[in-house]
């Protein structure tokens, strides 16, 4: 890929295949354990090995959603689907599995209007590009 700028204006977030309106940010984190092996009486490193992975989300939205409101409350597994894009064309979609609530904040400000964070855990996030 040439160009990997993507515009909030030209990107889509969906759960469960019903889109989000209001969407203010998407941020996400995968990580995944990692240990090292090293060779009998040695102090270097000859492999490594890996373990959990985890990834951990969270989305913003301009005043609230009903259906994350919903699904903190239910504790139902769900989808987010994540089609990020430049001037109005989709380059990249991230697709996060089997998703769980645990999180809600909610912020009103002076001057602004309010903005809920919810944050979410995935089993695994699918990366691939148009």
């Amino acid at each position: 890929m040439a160009e990997s700028l993507f515009t909030a204006n030209a990107s889509r977030i969906t759960i469960n295949g019903e889109s989000v309106p209001g969407v203010r940010s998407l941020d996400y984190a995968f990580t995944r354990a990692q240990e090292s092996v090293y060779a009998l009486g040695s102090g270097e490193r000859v492999a490594v090995y890996y373990g959990a992975q985890k990834v951990e989300g969270r989305i913003t939205v301009a005043s609230a959603h009903a259906g994350l409101d919903t699904l903190l409350s239910s504790g139902d597994a769900f989808q987010v689907v994540a089609q990020l894009g430049r001037r109005q064309e989709p380059v990249r979609t991230a697709a996060f599995d089997e998703c769980f609530m645990t999180d809600k904040a909610f912020a009103l400000a002076t001057g602004g209007h309010a903005e809920t964070i919810y944050a979410f855990t995935a089993t695994r996030v699918r990366e691939e590009d148009s």
